[in-house]
């Protein structure tokens, strides 16, 4: 059986290589990908996969992002794709590459039951993930298959910092860590770096802490798996967060037409019917009113806040179907009282 290579060692020198600046030497690049360095140049110098820089001292360079973007060309090329396929795509290409295929192994995956969904795919669990090491192991097939729904990791990021400023442009739903120790007052040094992680759900894949660092860490609703961790343990625990930070599941209601009066008809029409003795034509109309202003008003959250836009869709669609039978009463109340209703 082939030993991989323990994370905790490729993170800390990966960590102590990027250090200065973010970027790391090719050898530690090689042992975070499980390839051989030789492999590696290859694809340089023949498809040019990265923008490696240069240092002094004329030895490459490799950023967060170009470590992406290998893992991603690693990941792909077990999968079977062709190196030379794949060299002229960009990140977000070979991104969807990715999903698309563990989409197919998700769905093919025998005693795997694919989640039900409303006539559309399920959405990518976004996550920002601050360690390389971690990335990597993200993008490997054993691990996708056991999260269960698709992913999209956000990343990989040096340090909350930079994880914090990149996320200020996109959402995610949770953030993970590798740590290879935890100490006393961990959280609390992430938050006051990166304020805006705070309100986010967080997980660790840590090597070392004390016990009184863990539980302290667990009451304040850090999730924590110590490694070394197979991929499929690591896929359990990963499913587990997802399935916790998944918004529930939104039905969708029968389209509506669209609204027969506006609401200075409706005004109008509810002034008219206070003059007779039955007031349920003023009361429908006034409700007609109170609904269509909420279809309104459901439709701008669902345009202002994309975080929410499927539950105030989901909100306007309700409103327009309850405004359409309160039209189709208050034509049946304007008839019973002999009401001539709005044009």
């Amino acid at each position: 059986m082939k030993k991989a290579w323990p994370d905790t060692l490729v993170s800390a020198e990966s960590r102590g290589a990027g250090a200065a600046g973010s970027t790391y030497r090719s050898s530690a690049v090689a042992r975070m990908l499980r390839m051989p360095v030789a492999t590696l140049r290859v694809w340089e110098r023949r498809y040019g996969v990265t923008q490696a820089s240069l240092s002094a001292g004329g030895q490459r360079r490799y950023s967060d992002q170009d470590i992406r973007r290998l893992t991603l060309l690693r990941q792909l090329t077990e999968l079977g794709h062709a190196i030379g396929n794949l060299a002229g795509l960009d990140l977000s290409q070979l991104e969807q590459v990715a999903s698309t295929h563990a989409n197919v192994l998700l769905a093919t995956q025998p005693g795997q039951r694919r989640p039900r969904t409303n006539g559309s795919a399920a959405r990518a669990w976004r996550v920002a993930v601050i360690g390389a090491a971690l990335a990597s192991r993200l993008q490997r097939p054993a691990v996708v298959r056991w999260i269960g729904r698709p992913l999209t990791v956000l990343g990989p990021f040096s340090d909350a910092p930079t994880a914090a400023a990149a996320l200020l442009d996109s959402g995610a739903d949770a953030v993970l860590f590798h740590e290879p120790h935890l100490l006393g007052g961990w959280r609390d040094s992430i938050i006051a770096a990166a304020p805006v992680l705070a309100d986010l759900p967080m997980a660790v894949l840590f090597g070392y802490a004390a016990e009184a660092v863990c539980n302290a860490l667990a009451q304040d609703g850090v999730a924590l798996l110590r490694e070394p961790q197979p991929d499929a343990a690591l896929g359990q625990w990963l499913r587990g967060l997802a399935a916790a930070s998944a918004p529930a599941p939104v039905p969708v209601p029968e389209p509506a037409p669209p609204r027969r009066w506006g609401d200075a008809a409706l005004a109008d029409f509810a002034s008219l019917s206070s003059t007779i003795a039955c007031e349920c034509p003023r009361h429908v109309a006034e409700l007609l009113l109170q609904l269509s202003q909420f279809e309104a008003y459901s439709a701008a959250c669902e345009n202002r806040n994309a975080s929410d836009a499927e539950l105030h869709a989901y909100l306007r669609e309700v409103a327009a179907g309850s405004r359409a039978r309160f039209e189709r009463a208050l034509e049946t109340v304007a008839m019973h009282e002999g009401l001539i209703l709005p044009p």
